[in-house]
């Protein structure tokens, strides 16, 4: 297999002198979805954080096989392009112009494109079309995460990172997100995704994590994790020696 796209070494980060992560190692390849798993206050979202420098942590981060910037700005123009948990949309402004924020950067760079890659978002997005002249304050919260993901593909990202997409939405939401993201996928987007929805981010990952007081407590395939019965050991407080193991390896007795 190629070299990762995304390699990150002995990630350690927290917050006011607490250590949440502790010393974190995963890989994300291109073109694959590389779900990240695990119980409320496991690390998921400081190691979003972590990884676009919205935090700060000490470890190895590499994209492409180069160094990520220090700054989040850096890490922006290196092709890293972060959806928050509460999607972060300019409500008062309109979904198109919240669009053209998403290509910031690359206007910045001189590339004129962002109306092309607009009718690319339309087309991925149909109801955000119908919608571009509405306030973003006014949209259903399917829509709301439709626009936060059009905004983070308006730019042109090499790694997409992800952080619970499906928080509040509807099943059929839900649904019509993770076929979105399984597109991106298939067209050659690289996507790390956090979620609490395990098994529907699992079944749709190429690799999975599952990520337990902020340490990797299981990796493997991501069809082999969701159909794992230490997945859901993991969500009721399972021996951590039944979970500190690949996928492969024997349960531990007991």
């Amino acid at each position: 297999m190629s070299a990762p796209l995304l390699e990150v070494k002995n990630l350690r980060a927290g917050y006011g002198g607490v250590e949440v992560l502790h010393g974190v190692d995963l890989q994300l390849h291109q073109g694959q979805i590389a779900a990240i798993v695990g119980p409320n206050g496991a690390g998921k979202t400081t190691l979003m954080s972590a990884l676009m420098s919205l935090l700060r942590a000490t470890g190895d981060i590499s994209l492409a096989g180069a160094p990520v910037g220090p700054t989040t700005e850096a890490r922006v123009a290196q092709g890293m392009v972060l959806v928050p948990e509460k999607r972060g949309l300019f409500t008062d402004m309109s979904v198109a112009d919240n669009l053209q924020l998403g290509a910031f950067q690359r206007y910045r760079d001189g590339k004129r494109d962002h109306l092309a890659i607009m009718q690319e978002v339309f087309e991925l997005f149909p109801r955000l079309r119908e919608r571009h002249r509405q306030r973003a304050g006014t949209l259903s919260g399917g829509e709301r995460q439709m626009l936060a993901l059009g905004r983070a593909l308006m730019a042109r990202p090499r790694l997409l990172l992800l952080d619970e997409p499906s928080l509040g939405l509807a099943p059929r939401i839900v649904a019509d997100i993770f076929r979105t993201l399984a597109t991106l996928r298939d067209q050659g987007l690289s996507i790390l995704l956090v979620e609490q929805n395990a098994r529907a981010s699992l079944q749709i990952a190429n690799y999975g994590y599952v990520l337990e007081m902020g340490r990797v407590a299981l990796e493997g395939d991501g069809h082999i994790l969701a159909a794992d019965p230490r997945i859901i050991q993991a969500y009721i407080g399972a021996r951590k020696d039944a979970l500190l193991c690949r996928v492969g390896d024997a349960p531990a007795a007991g």
